[in-house]
């Protein structure tokens, strides 16, 4: 479900009060605005942080859809069968 037109999007205050290219932001429910486009960001996803320089076509999304917090599937494919003992 999306936000009230008639509110806005959500930006946090903090973002506002940074006049730094480079951010590190742990709110990842804020809306990206057209003023952050060019910028670089680190993006907390719940154990570190993940660079992200913003474009054009991120305008509108939540920075939270550019870090994800799960991890692949890794190394589930190359693990040996079980030993069976042979009688």
């Amino acid at each position: 479900m999306t936000r009230s037109i008639w509110k806005g999007p959500f930006v946090d205050t903090c973002l506002f009060k940074k006049k730094i290219i480079r951010w590190r932001i742990w709110s990842r429910r804020s809306c990206i605005l057209p003023q952050f486009v060019g910028c670089y960001a680190q993006i907390y996803n719940g154990k570190g942080f993940v660079g992200l320089r913003i474009t054009e076509e991120m305008v509108g999304h939540k920075f939270g859809e550019f870090a994800s917090t799960r991890k692949t599937g890794g190394k589930s494919s190359k693990r040996k069968p079980p030993f069976k003992k042979v009688q």
